[in-house]
């Protein structure tokens, strides 16, 4: 077919027209978020003119548990915020710890972030994140205090389940969709605990020495990806020490790393208590101090609020002339700002709570990210027949898990208990129950004790495993001090409450014996031959025992992996193989001897068979990845690697696959991991379906941090490619060239 030399010029105008459109479009949105940024910040240069030095200094502070002073004068409000990685906290009273008992302030507890990790699913982070958001814009707040993204260094932490687990680029993609989709709510994500802060023992004085270059590999990517990809209001301190200095207010960390390097336009919010002199915090970076509670020297005064490092000891040194006011005037602008983003936006939304839409992003991320550890002869799914009996077995399968914890405890309008998700899906067969082993309450920095006699829940929990067909038994960890709880760290790696007995003297009665793992962290598994089929199913707050019933029926089929490594015993966990010079620490100092190798990197590195390892989960139908090829052999630093691979689902029902792809650099220059997480892509398919994945590494994304220069170096030569289903099991290795 011929084409007239007219027609051409017709279609080459069109399309010139359309690029010119887009383009002016993509522009004109750039250039009009650039035009309301210069905006926002003449409005802030008008403002901090107005304000007198007293009220610039008080707005530094907390005047509550949660707020902050506004200047009334002017119609500069006030400032909220609320605990909430996984929901927003119920109210605090004003000045004191105690809940301030309303009746409104019940909310969608939704899982831990573990659990999300486990998911490997940013678009699913991201509805998490809107959710969470509407609700907390909804509770009137204007920053939430989360995303929690510090690193999963060793098993005993007790705040692991608030994180996102071991690996830097699995955090940081996750990471970025869930800040991006809370603040569209004109609601501030406050990521934490910036940084370091890889343990809860000696939180508060434990000085920790790191290299840079692991610094920058391991425990830094998810945060500089929460301020240059999504564009973090808000940032929270740590505890702990690094180098010596608190990192509340740090000079590498804060005012260099974070505020010069990165160019942070947000607030650097203190954790409660986490400041330690007016000096450090007016210089180092810090914006608000929260949480300190006494007049900073350890005693309750009257009008305490006053006596903060940020508060009357900054005005008096500022008035001396000790410390400059500039100082005073780059913290406000950048409050101010904050509040131009939240309180004073003109175009923030309403938000909502509780509602059906809230629920069922709760209950998918919990399916997704249930994980799947063991299934020896198809013990799970569960069919509900009418002839048979299921006893559901131990005290996690009617414990609230939303209760205890720490800061993230929460208060949900409703708690749907594993025992109950059973008891509703499973209508045909007959569901009992019993305890098997109680413990008291979960409160914090204390163990309250039991109050019904162990002996005797043992003894009638078997008695009912006896009578049943199957036996699922519901065990774990719980929220309370020294297991999965903020203030201290667990205590031992094993199951506690003798629970590893307990499962030997259920499968001895009963060998049709499965096992419902309610945990944040790894545990030891000496039980695990006594259990025919194993779930790790995480915290999953509102519509836990809907999700648990969802898998454990077949309803939905298991796609969660692992975020982190389960070793065999405590040793073969990186930080504990050094001994207490990496953990916990000598004299209040912890060496990471274990530098760049965490996690799964270490036990690749070292040779050392994990339990489970990063990555795993199983499904209940089979995936076979085939047809793995890279778009070439060869690229510069600047190219994209692009990792073709084809998913077939032949198995029997519909399910999801995690491609992942790691990639190792051979005879490298410098200590290297055998490999490292570079991409993943979670795919759906009906049984039967193939799909082809298309899973892209930019180059610049295989550099190291090079210490000699302070800098990224990328290292010519050839590099492995590893493409699987988690870190140790992987269909086909690649070879290319950095050229």
């Amino acid at each position: 077919m011929k084409t007239s030399f007219k027609n051409l010029i017709t279609i080459f105008s069109i399309t010139l027209s359309l690029f010119i459109f887009f383009s002016c479009s993509e522009n004109k949105d750039r250039n009009s978020t650039s035009s309301n940024s210069i905006k926002i910040e003449r409005k802030i240069d008008s403002v901090l003119s107005l304000l007198t030095l007293e009220e610039k200094v008080a707005m530094t502070h907390a005047q509550s548990k949660f707020s902050t002073k506004g200047v009334g004068r002017l119609g500069i409000p006030e400032i909220w915020m609320a605990d909430g990685p996984h929901g927003v906290r119920a109210e605090i009273s004003w000045d004191s710890w105690d809940y301030a008992g309303w009746t409104n302030d019940s909310i969608t507890a939704f899982p831990a972030l573990t659990c999300l990790a486990a998911s490997f699913n940013p678009k699913l982070a991201g509805e998490y994140g809107f959710s969470l958001g509407e609700e907390a814009r909804y509770r009137k707040k204007d920053v939430l205090l989360g995303p929690g993204v510090n690193t999963y260094r060793t098993p005993m932490n007790g705040r692991n389940f608030e994180y996102m687990g071991e690996d830097p680029f699995l955090a940081s993609t996750l990471v970025v969709p869930y800040i991006k989709n809370v603040q569209k709510n004109g609601v501030a994500a406050c990521v934490k605990h910036y940084a370091l802060n890889n343990q809860e023992k000696w939180r508060d004085k434990v000085n920790v020495e790191v290299s840079d270059r692991a610094l920058h590999e391991i425990y830094l990517p998810a945060f500089k990806a929460s301020v240059q990809e999504a564009g973090v209001w808000a940032i929270m301190g740590a505890y702990n020490k690094f180098r010596g200095q608190y990192t509340t207010h740090h000079k590498i960390l804060t005012t260099k790393i974070l505020k010069k390097d990165w160019k942070y336009d947000g607030v650097v919010i203190s954790d409660w208590s986490s400041a330690h002199t007016t000096k450090e915090a007016a210089t180092y970076g810090l914006d608000l101090e929260m949480g300190t509670g006494t007049d900073g020297l350890g005693t309750t005064t009257a009008n305490h609020y006053d006596q903060y490092f940020l508060a009357n000891p900054f005005l008096e040194a500022i008035k001396k002339g000790e410390l400059s006011e500039d100082l005073v005037d780059k913290k406000v602008r950048r409050i101010l700002r904050l509040m131009y983003r939240t309180n004073m936006s003109k175009n923030r939304p309403l938000g909502n709570v509780n509602t059906k839409e809230h629920h069922q992003v709760a209950r998918k991320v919990a399916t997704e990210g249930i994980v799947l550890l063991k299934n020896e002869d198809n013990f799970f799914p569960i069919k509900d027949n009418k002839n048979i009996t299921i006893a559901v077995i131990g005290e996690n399968a009617t414990r609230s898990m939303t209760a205890g914890g720490g800061s993230s405890e929460l208060k949900p309008k409703f708690e749907i208990s594993p025992l109950e998700g059973i008891k509703r899906r499973f209508k045909n067969a007959t569901v009992i129950h019993s305890m098997g082993y109680e413990t008291g309450p979960s409160m914090y920095d204390v163990i309250m004790p039991a109050k019904l006699n162990q002996d005797s829940l043992r003894i009638a929990a078997i008695n009912t495993a006896r009578k049943a067909d199957i036996v699922l038994y519901v065990g774990g960890l719980n929220k309370s001090h020294l297991q999965d709880c903020e203030g201290d760290d667990r205590r031992s790696y094993k199951l506690p409450y003798k629970q590893e007995k307990f499962i030997k003297e259920l499968k001895n009665v009963n060998p049709n014996l499965g096992m419902l793992l309610l945990t944040g962290n790894a545990v030891d598994m000496s039980f695990l031959p006594n259990v025919q089929g194993l779930i790790q199913t995480w915290y999953l707050g509102s519509m836990a025992g809907t999700a648990i019933a969802d898998v454990v029926s077949g309803d939905v089929n298991p796609s969660g992996k692992l975020p982190f490594s389960f070793p065999k015993k405590l040793e073969d966990n990186a930080a504990h193989s050094f001994g207490d010079t990496s953990y916990p620490g000598v004299n209040f100092t912890q060496h990471y001897k274990e530098d760049i190798l965490v996690g799964y990197r270490w036990h690749d590195t070292k040779n050392i068979e994990p339990q489970y390892a990063f990555g795993f989960g199983m499904s209940y139908t089979n995936f076979e990845l085939s047809n793995i090829t890279s778009d070439r052999k060869s690229y510069s630093e600047n190219d994209k690697i692009i990792i073709k691979c084809d998913v077939s689902n032949i198995g029997d029902m519909k399910g999801a696959e995690v491609v992942q792809v790691y990639v190792g650099k051979e005879n490298s220059d410098v200590k290297r991991a055998v490999k490292e997480l570079k991409g993943f892509m979670k795919v759906y398919l009906d049984k039967g379906n193939k799909e082809t994945v298309s899973i892209t590494v930019d180059a610049s994304k295989l550099a190291y941090y090079n210490e000699k220069i302070s800098d990224w170096t990328i290292e010519k030569g050839d590099y492995n490619i590893y493409v699987g289903n988690a870190s140790n099991d992987i269909s086909k290795k690649l070879k290319i060239k950095i050229n």
